[in-house]
């Protein structure tokens, strides 16, 4: 299917955000790819309007939500300044005005200070032994993403989701550690733990091994399918991956506040207030 028609949709549908029947119900032929394609036409119109890349955002990379939502594999979208927050000593007050049925995703984010390489023979190597990765890591960080959904019930396939941007809506940034201070990190990453609370309850746990097996991992997917995507923006030094939520995503709204607890090496947890 031509993507040029669905693309005109998604930049009025973030321009006037309200709830509309799955784009795969109604555009026949939708599959994954023709929704990034339709992706890169709203990300080229934004670009246009003034927004800057800041990064990317994985999404799905947490198999035990697939059924949930009826989709078989991970996907990406892309991360821009206007929809990227630093978290100032781990506390931020962050808009939901104009996102749609938000939900919140405890993530672990990294810096990159060059983009990994991504031969065939440097991707094998990614998926065996993703401590490779780290060279090409400036640091990490506790994140928080705000996912939003166009349709009702949070109803979609994996092609509605490819083609709205990866469902982002915010990315919040906890302090960011440099990684040479974190010793034993590749190993650690899998075992690490968060706890996300609403107010003083208890909401869900999570560990890094429910994102691809670890976060590293995670990235290492977005490595090889940008390296697939010919037409995609290719990774710069300088991006900010967030790599796939560690539980389920929980829906919020104006007025809540929200925290998370990290445990299992240096980084520490955020507080949230919505408005």
């Amino acid at each position: 299917m031509d993507a040029t028609e669905l693309a005109k949709e998604l930049i009025d549908l973030h321009e006037h955000p309200r709830l509309v029947p799955p784009f795969s119900t109604r555009f026949p032929g939708l599959t994954a790819e023709t929704g990034y394609a339709a992706a890169r036409q709203l990300h080229a119109h934004r670009l246009a309007q003034g927004w800057t890349l800041a990064g990317r955002k994985n999404g799905f990379t947490n198999r035990g939500i697939w059924a949930r939502y009826g989709v078989n594999g991970p996907m990406w979208g892309a991360v821009y300044d206007r929809t990227l927050i630093f978290a100032q000593h781990n506390h931020a007050v962050v808009s939901l005005a104009g996102l749609m049925q938000p939900r919140i995703e405890p993530e672990i984010c990294f810096k990159l200070k060059a983009v990994p390489p991504a031969t065939p023979e440097a991707l094998s190597l990614h998926a065996k032994n993703p401590q490779a990765l780290l060279d090409c890591i400036e640091w990490i960080a506790h994140s928080i993403e705000i996912v939003q959904c166009h349709h009702p019930e949070w109803k979609m396939t994996l092609a509605d989701c490819t083609a709205d941007n990866a469902l982002h809506g915010r990315l919040i940034v906890g302090t960011p550690v440099e990684i040479h201070r974190i010793s034993g990190l590749a190993a650690a990453l899998p075992f690490l733990k968060v706890t996300l609370r609403k107010g003083a309850a208890v909401v869900d746990q999570g560990v890094g091994a429910n994102v691809l097996d670890s976060p590293l991992l995670s990235l290492a997917f977005l490595v090889a399918i940008l390296a697939a995507q010919k037409d995609s923006p290719p990774l710069q030094a300088g991006e900010i991956v967030s790599t796939g939520t560690l539980t389920d995503a929980h829906p919020v709204k104006a007025g809540e506040t929200w925290s998370t607890d990290l445990h299992g090496f240096a980084v520490r947890g955020l507080t949230l207030n919505f408005e």
